[in-house]
């Protein structure tokens, strides 16, 4: 059995420090439990491998290629991708499944897998588990004769391209017509493989920097605003109309306006939804961590907005429940059903440039349309007890607030515009704390009684 205990394992994936407890005898394990999974669920035991670009990368691939053939399982291997690829993939060859070796927003010393369905989709908590069933029991390891074989896939990256390029309301020929100057970040991970090509299709002058696909993170990999003064002052430098900032793995977008300033990750999902839903109006989805902005993009397009619990899988599935028009979460992740239920910064940043493109206004001008409010995100050591009896307490606490018990407790006062959440975090041994309101001391207020309410 593996030893878990300086792991993070969620219904999704496993992620850890390297050599701090992820090591390659875990991934071929993992590998190996996934691929008898994907062979036992179908169809047929093909399954996509792909990685970020991590300097454990090559590394983990490999033990995950073996583990995976180790079982019987045919890996195709689609190299250092953006996980949106890896996952389109999936569904392109009708797979049983893929394998993602990235740990997305992570530092640089952790690595992980997320397991991809033979949809494209994450696995989800039903699906997990039966997983795992295999992980803590007996592999079944093929023979000599039946063990799986190897091929690369190449042209990964450019379906995933053409896919975004053939969105019904991303007029190529408009934003080519605009010649936007665009001043990129990414972070040496994996959208070096993809983002000078959108680029170039959609006619845009790029100035860039960290486009190198080693993995050597030049700054915190996480595109949180704090973390993107080099692209700002890029911005500012080149006169760009706007700066783009992805993670490692590619699926999260930041934006930075064309007078250098990060106007924060929240506002990617909400200048996205803008404009699908001037073409599709539609159910708007995102999760319950994600800015109240979101509520006033939907209440200004007139459809409703639904929010599920945090995290990709669980954001998909309620955007398949509601036949959602567009959705995702809050940390610059979009997910466009036009190309496929799951996090595209690519797709993301073709959407925020079509809108730039229709309206002729900035960026900045854009996001002020929008409005503002502060958050505050606070991260706290999760407690050794059960988190219930805080949420109880909290409840009881604020009678008058809306109470939302899907993932950890989410408490609002819509009148007054302001909310609180907290939940563990399913990536790391910490409790978040997440609290939005008109102004920044009553965030701040809220973080504090939330935090007080920890053992």
């Amino acid at each position: 059995m593996i030893d878990t205990s300086n792991l993070m394992v969620s219904v999704s994936g496993v992620r850890g420090r390297v050599a701090e407890g992820l090591t390659p005898e875990v991934i071929a394990r993992f590998a190996a439990a996934f691929g008898a999974y994907a062979i036992k669920r179908g169809p047929g035991k093909t399954v996509v491998l792909g990685r970020d670009s991590r300097v454990s990368g090559p590394m983990f691939a490999r033990a995950a290629t073996a583990g995976l053939q180790s079982v019987g399982c045919d890996v195709v291997d689609v190299g250092i991708a953006p996980t949106p690829t890896v996952q389109l993939a999936v569904e392109d060859l009708k797979a049983a499944g893929g394998l993602a070796v990235t740990a997305s927003h992570n530092p640089i010393e952790w690595n992980a897998l997320k397991f991809i369905g033979p949809t494209g989709m994450f696995l989800d908590a039903e699906e997990g588990a039966e997983m795992r069933a295999f992980l803590e029991g007996d592999i079944p390891r093929a023979i000599w004769s039946d063990l799986g074989g190897y091929s690369q896939d190449e042209g990964a990256v450019e379906r995933h391209l053409e896919r975004i390029l053939e969105v019904p309301f991303v007029d190529v020929d408009l934003i080519r017509s605009k010649n936007f100057h665009v001043a990129l970040d990414c972070v040496r991970g994996a959208g070096g493989r993809i983002f000078p090509q959108l680029l170039e299709a959609l006619g845009c002058r790029v100035s860039a920097i960290n486009m190198e696909t080693d993995g050597l993170f030049p700054r915190e990999p996480e595109p949180v605003a704090e973390n993107l003064g080099e692209l700002e002052a890029l911005v500012r430098s080149s006169g760009a109309d706007l700066g783009l900032a992805t993670d490692p793995d590619v699926d999260r977008l930041s934006l930075v306006s064309g007078e250098g300033s990060a106007i924060g990750e929240d506002y990617t999902l909400a200048l996205a939804s803008m404009l699908v839903l001037r073409h599709r109006p539609g159910p708007l989805v995102t999760n319950l961590s994600t800015s109240r902005v979101m509520d006033d993009v939907a209440e200004r397009a007139g459809v409703p907005l639904v929010r599920a619990a945090v995290g990709e899988i669980n954001v998909a599935r309620r955007m398949q429940a509601e036949n959602a028009t567009i959705g995702g979460e809050g940390n610059g992740g979009v997910i466009l059903p036009d190309v496929h239920l799951t996090r595209d910064a690519p797709v993301a940043a073709a959407l925020v440039l079509q809108l730039l493109a229709e309206t002729g206004k900035p960026l900045h001008a854009l996001a002020a349309e929008i409005g503002r409010y502060e958050i505050v995100k606070e991260k706290v050591p999760r407690p050794a007890q059960p988190l219930d009896a805080v949420y109880d307490a909290l409840a009881a606490r604020f009678p008058e607030a809306h109470a939302d018990r899907q993932d950890g407790l989410r408490l609002s006062w819509a009148a007054e515009k302001r909310w609180a959440h907290l939940r563990p975090s399913g990536t790391e041994p910490i409790v978040r704390i997440i609290c939005e309101a008109p102004t920044r001391a009553d965030a701040s207020a809220l973080v504090e009684t939330l935090r007080a309410a920890l053992p």
